[in-house]
């Protein structure tokens, strides 16, 4: 299983449910990994999208505790051993968890890899992203060069588990 985010010089990944920055280079890269796949991510991510309906082109899994939440085009499951239990469906290197911070947190043991877009500036931040950096299970495997948005200076980061499952 993977995981995609974008973070900045804190790890933060959002302010008051909203992303930190948005970065046209940053979203192009998130279609490119994510079409066709499988995305988790929770309620209150997906109520942050365009009319908060699904991502378009991928299949999307809904992680929320609210037994009688329904979403259409989507499958929603309403705990870690359902959403599992789902995931056994898909090839684990076809599954992308896409926040939102607990969903994170959540699934980042069950995961081998991560894209980072690391953002090097620091935001007024209220949900952050384990420090990958800070944790002896995870390396660096690969890192582009320094791109740019306007002044914001960001960069791909893959990290993947020293003993992966």
């Amino acid at each position: 299983m993977n995981i995609i985010v974008a973070v900045d010089e804190n790890w933060a990944i959002g302010n008051k449910d909203r992303l930190l920055v948005s970065i046209p280079n940053d979203q192009k890269h998130f279609r490119e990994e994510t079409i066709g796949k499988v995305v988790v991510l929770g309620r209150k991510t997906l109520q942050t999208f365009p009319q908060g309906l699904p991502l378009k082109n991928r299949t999307n899994i809904i992680l929320s505790e609210d037994k009688k939440y329904k979403v259409k085009d989507a499958t929603v499951v309403h705990s870690l051993d359902e959403l599992l239990e789902e995931l056994k469906k898909y090839a684990s290197e076809d599954v992308y968890v896409i926040g939102g911070e607990s969903i994170y947190r959540q699934l980042l043991p069950y995961c081998d890899s991560a894209d980072v877009t690391k953002i090097e500036h620091s935001y007024a931040a209220d949900a952050f992203f384990p420090d990958l950096d800070k944790d002896p299970e995870w390396q660096i495997t690969a890192e582009s060069d320094e791109m740019t948005y306007f002044d914001i200076a960001y960069y791909f980061v893959r990290y993947e588990r020293k003993n992966k499952r």
